[in-house]
């Protein structure tokens, strides 16, 4: 399996970086080394001093497609979830700066977080409400609604480039708020007010 993520999703979240708005969705991968075990704690990597949390909703692919047109992308999908995308912000600046791929600063070890899943049935993905806390303390809130690109639209472009294979987890992309984590914070993640993950930082 692999993890796709999305970049500058919503708006606010390209101000607050101060980023430019892409004209079209900003894709890059995370290896399966990536996903953090269940039930461990996330370890402060030794490369950096600035880790930041990015809470997303989360989609896992459950047929192979390529090339799929949007009318038909919510048959690719029948479960949606929650997790972080855990990116080493300091040395994410220093790649940029240098023209540099991000992949060390978003795809190292234990840098995805994959909440539990649900079936797609039991929501409105258009109006889908989801927050992070850190430390009981509200520090992301966010609507599918405030998506630059949808669900259907982000399946339908990412298949233009990859196959998506069963098992595949695309990550769609972080609201305003991220900001960086300490050794002792806990992350708890809710989707409508459920709990989705609970993750201790060390």
């Amino acid at each position: 399996m692999k993890i796709i993520c999305i970049g500058r999703n919503y708006a606010k979240h390209i101000e607050e970086l101060e980023n430019e708005r892409p004209a079209e969705p900003v894709i890059f991968l995370k290896p399966d080394s990536a996903i953090l075990l269940k039930k461990h704690p996330f370890v402060i990597p030794y490369f950096s001093d600035e880790v930041h949390y990015e809470v997303e909703i989360l989609v896992k692919i459950c047929k192979l497609g390529k090339h799929i047109d949007k009318k038909f992308a919510p048959k690719y999908y029948e479960e949606i979830g929650l997790g972080i995308d855990f990116t080493a912000r300091d040395l994410q600046s220093k790649l940029k700066e240098k023209g540099l791929p991000w992949e060390k600063s978003k795809a190292f070890d234990g840098s995805a977080v994959i909440g539990e899943f649900y079936p797609k049935k039991n929501y409105d993905l258009e109006n889908l409400n989801f927050q992070l806390y850190k430390n009981k303390v509200l520090v992301q809130d966010g609507n599918s609604k405030s998506m630059l690109w949808k669900i259907d639209e982000i399946i339908a472009y990412v298949s233009q480039f990859f196959t998506l294979k069963i098992g595949d987890i695309i990550f769609t992309g972080t609201p305003a708020g991220v900001g960086p984590v300490s050794p002792k914070d806990v992350l708890i993640g809710k989707l409508e007010d459920k709990e989705m993950f609970k993750i201790n930082i060390k």
